[in-house]
């Protein structure tokens, strides 16, 4: 408990009361809306921030865990005992310059996408309906419809594991099928420049415009949930697999596998975190018992399960 002291009263000395908050509901941070509370929810205003906290709980052997907006992420009902660095509207800022867009790692993908279509730029279009942060994009190299985050990434900042603030090429970044290097070598995406084309801004307009109108067609997107939930498997569609398994609508609890879309799985309201992991497990055994495929989990998970 020491060290938690320490701790406490450093956050208290340095940090305003509003970019701390205590014992926080993670239901409040995710977009499963489940989630125990974090001991200590801090929310960083820009990199030297970000790197003294992480140079704290280094010193302190405190556990730490840095996220977004939470879509990508399940968070145990017992929550996390350590220190959550949020990267979010504090550490989002935008801007357009010629063909490029810069942005913090916090700065939402559906409003990147909605600024560089007002400014002509064509080439983030995809990302207009994705609920994410530039970081976990850049983490996963999030993508929909076609386009992927590692087509327009020209370079990244990162902060590394000794503490140094580096930056990579799109090329250095290692993008692969949700994956990147930063996941690998445990770094931290700061800010990144993307290349953009420039464009006819109605035409891009109409085309976000037409995603979005597909998502809300094929996709759950009246529930709560973290997007699909399971990678792809090579030469298959989870969804398809999963329907194919019987499990179209399986619920346990108020946890379900979404009858419009069986990638999907969805909290009805509910739901606990145990009961979106369980399904999961059952899902993924079901599906390897019948067609041999093991399906790897899209989503992230934080706490104990």
């Amino acid at each position: 408990m020491g060290s938690y002291d320490e701790f406490e009263k450093w956050l208290k000395d340095h940090y305003p009361a509003g970019l701390v908050r205590f014992q926080e509901p993670m239901r409040l941070h995710t977009t499963f809306r489940v989630g125990g509370p974090a001991r200590y929810m801090v929310m960083p205003c820009g990199p030297d921030e970000i790197t003294e906290v992480i140079r704290w709980c280094r010193r302190l052997e405190l556990p730490w865990f840095v996220m977004g907006n939470g879509s990508n992420l399940l968070v145990s009902d017992h929550g996390y005992d350590g220190v959550i660095l949020k990267l979010g509207r504090q550490y989002g800022t935008v801007c357009a310059e010629e063909d490029r867009l810069h942005a913090q790692s916090g700065a939402m993908l559906t409003r990147m996408a909605r600024l560089a279509a007002e400014k002509g730029l064509a080439g983030l279009a995809f990302a207009a309906g994705i609920p994410g942060t530039l970081g976990g994009g850049l983490m996963m190299n999030a993508g929909a419809y076609g386009g992927e985050l590692s087509q327009i990434v020209e370079r990244v900042q990162v902060l590394d594991q000794e503490g140094r603030i580096r930056e990579l090429t799109g090329e250095q970044m290692g993008f692969g099928y949700r994956t990147s290097i930063l996941g690998k070598e445990s770094l931290i995406a700061l800010a990144a420049d993307l290349r953009l084309k420039p464009g006819d801004q109605e035409k891009i307009l109409a085309e976000m415009d037409e995603l979005n109108r597909k998502r809300k067609e094929k996709q759950p997107l009246e529930y709560a949930s973290a997007g699909s939930t399971f990678k792809r498997p090579e030469g298959y569609f989870a969804g398809r697999l999963i329907e194919d398994a019987g499990l179209k609508g399986f619920t346990v609890g108020d946890a379900q596998v979404s009858e419009k879309h069986c990638g999907f799985i969805i909290n009805r309201g509910e739901a606990t975190a145990g009961q979106i992991w369980d399904l999961c497990r059952i899902v993924q055994e079901r599906v390897y018992g019948l067609f041999h495929v093991e399906l790897q989990m899209e989503v992230r998970l934080l706490g104990k399960f």
